[in-house]
């Protein structure tokens, strides 16, 4: 097996191939190395199978889709991953063949809710989660520091005391460390119960990313910041939620909201449906659309994604348009599927 770090810098990409049946995986690809990644896979006459992202990253533009456009190869995210043209939602548990090398999915949320870390070959690859003596904040959208405990103590540590850990990110210059060196010596969880994690995660007062406005949303979107305006973070978390369940409830009562779904078309068609009644405008389409929804500038709108995330990005643009009365839907499609609402396909 091949296994190697790719960037050498603080951002993390790895490369794992079969090296007897020349078949590749690629994960955490970041955007600016992708001449590096290509010359990578040609030097050593590899095929990519397939792009994992381990999550949403918040701090640099991720590479996976511009990839997976130059080689062909799918990208792979957890289900609850909020962007488009993701062609394999993976799973809690799933295993996933490349080449004869087998690797299962654990889902470790915490950090972000779609967060996933990969085990394979004694090795596993933590993305954010898990880091080398510390743990990824947990402070950002969707973050919960009680769900990133139990992943690290219920998935993380109960594997073999010799698995190496890979993380996704390193500010301190380390390479590698196992599990068992992390369940022994972490600072950050190691001897700590779950009430005294969470109480460290809340109160460490870090500042958000130099580079969240630039990689975050378009992240999530899958849309160059050159090519539309995103709202800023602040105005993003102004945003009204509104649960499947009370969006549900409002569409049988007389003053309804406008359902707007902000998703691909192929998306909108797809396995998770949509709601009866939803109008269709996607978001890399909404600026050059708004003039469409002028009769709702004093009506109630709900936007709506796959997991909520491109959803508040929409609702920010149009409550900074003038739009007085926008909410955003929790969760998105994937709450109301997994609530067992009513979907058309």
């Amino acid at each position: 097996m091949i296994a190697t770090e790719l960037n050498h810098t603080k951002c993390k990409s790895y490369l794992l191939a079969s090296e007897s049946e020349g078949k590749a995986l690629m994960i955490d690809p970041v955007r600016e190395r992708l001449d590096r990644y290509l010359a990578v896979l040609a030097y050593h006459r590899l095929h990519l199978e397939l792009i994992i992202d381990t999550h949403t990253h918040a701090d640099h533009r991720t590479g996976a889709f511009e990839l997976s456009e130059l080689t062909g190869a799918p990208v792979a995210m957890h289900r609850q991953a909020p962007a488009p043209h993701v062609a394999v939602h993976l799973q809690d548990g799933q295993w996933l063949s490349i080449g004869d090398l087998r690797l299962q999915v654990l889902h470790t949320p915490g950090h972000t809710p779609d967060s996933i870390s990969l085990h394979v070959g004694g090795r596993v690859f933590t993305g954010d989660v898990l880091l080398i003596h510390g743990t990824g904040r947990a402070d950002f959208a969707g973050g919960d520091p009680g769900a990133q405990y139990d992943a690290i103590t219920q998935k993380l540590f109960v594997l073999p005391d010799e698995t190496l850990v890979f993380p996704a990110h390193d500010y301190r210059g380390h390479t590698q460390s196992t599990i068992g060196e992390e369940k022994r010596g972490n600072p950050r969880i190691a001897n700590h119960s779950r009430d005294e994690y969470i109480g460290i995660m809340n109160h460490l007062g870090l500042p958000l990313p130099d580079s969240i406005q630039e990689a975050l949303q378009p992240n999530q979107s899958a849309l160059d910041a050159d090519s539309m305006k995103f709202p800023t973070y602040a105005q993003l978390s102004q945003v009204r939620q509104v649960s499947p369940a009370e969006v549900s409830a409002r569409l049988t009562a007389p003053d309804s909201p406008l359902l707007l779904d902000v998703r691909e078309p192929d998306e909108f068609r797809g396995d998770l449906g949509h709601i009866a009644g939803a109008r269709l405008i996607p978001l890399r389409e909404l600026p050059e659309r708004t003039a469409e929804l002028a009769e709702f500038k004093n009506r109630d709108i709900i936007v709506i994604c796959r997991a909520g995330a491109r959803s508040t990005t929409a609702a920010a643009l149009l409550t900074g348009m003038g739009f007085e009365r926008v909410g955003n839907m929790k969760g998105g499609m994937l709450d109301w599927n997994d609530a067992r609402l009513p979907v058309e396909r």
